[in-house]
């Protein structure tokens, strides 16, 4: 996927998704062909989410890209990242976005010919797919800040907090996390170094009851509304964005690439259902959390 030979884009894409926009109109600065006839197509500026590499949590949107040549469906959208020359694509970039000295770009899939550099491109976003994985992502977040109060009684010693002031189980355990359409799975590993940091892990021994006190909270938020947002000091790619929710007179921020709902009223209910299972070295957590939209 590298090796490119016409000159790369020096800047990276403005994205206009954590806004909410699912259009957008834009250059083509450049085409890349990658494996199995396909073009990344990198344009300056788009609302279209792409996978993050360093932490692929959220698929990638659906939609099209419109230009002068027609309309062809986007099959995939991934971050690249531009050094030295050379761009790598998803699973080919060997450094976080926002690595300094790397340019950081939205590179859109289609198949087919290319657009023409320089061409005029509108991106169009499956709006009904959005809102349900927004839908997922803002429900996983309140899931975890909940499974925090919920486990705060089995820590032993003083552990790092989350932004309510919770010890932060999710983030100290959290191994992989999966959002889909109204839910997401997210998936925590007890072992020696949670242990070290104070967590009794005996806790997980009845996960119906931290489900449900978890449950209790998401219920209450829920009921109240709150605002949710992105807070972001520039509309490049690689600059820093966080997730915020108002909670009561609380409130939550989580560091966040992805997309959201704008209110905690839009949902209906978000619960969470817990397994547990030993594994080797310690345990396994898993949360599964269903959002109903209204």
């Amino acid at each position: 996927m590298n090796g490119a030979t016409v000159p790369l884009p020096e800047t990276d894409t403005l994205i206009a998704y954590p806004d909410g926009a699912t259009t957008s109109t834009g250059t083509v600065l450049h085409n890349e062909s990658i494996d199995g006839g396909r073009t990344a197509v990198i344009l300056d500026t788009t609302a279209f989410h792409p996978v993050d590499t360093a932490w692929p949590d959220q698929p990638a949107d659906r939609g099209t890209l419109t230009t002068g040549a027609g309309t062809r469906p986007i099959l995939d959208a991934v971050t690249g990242g531009i050094h030295d020359g050379r761009l790598h694509l998803g699973a080919d970039l060997p450094v976080r976005t926002g690595t300094e000295g790397w340019t950081f770009v939205v590179a859109h899939i289609i198949e087919g010919s290319p657009p023409e550099v320089g061409a005029t491109a509108d991106v169009r976003v499956d709006e009904g797919y959005r809102a349900a994985l927004s839908a997922g992502h803002t429900a996983c977040h309140l899931a975890a800040l909940a499974l925090d109060i919920a486990l705060a009684d089995a820590w032993t010693k003083p552990a790092p907090t989350d932004s309510l002031g919770n010890p932060a189980f999710d983030s100290l355990a959290i191994q992989r996390s999966v959002i889909g359409e109204h839910r997401s799975t997210d998936i925590y590993r007890i072992g020696k170094s949670l242990r070290r940091k104070g967590f009794n892990p005996a806790v997980l021994d009845d996960p119906d009851a931290i489900a449900a006190t978890a449950n209790q909270h998401l219920a209450a938020w829920v009921a109240a509304g709150g605002k949710v947002g992105i807070e972001r000091d520039a509309p490049a790619l690689s600059a820093r964005r966080n997730w915020t929710c108002e909670l009561g007179l609380e409130s939550a921020r989580i560091p966040c690439g992805g997309t959201h709902l704008t209110n905690l009223d839009q949902f209906a209910s978000i619960t969470v259902a817990l397994t547990v299972v030993d594994v080797e070295g310690g345990r396994e957590l898993t949360m599964n959390t269903s959002a109903r939209t209204r």
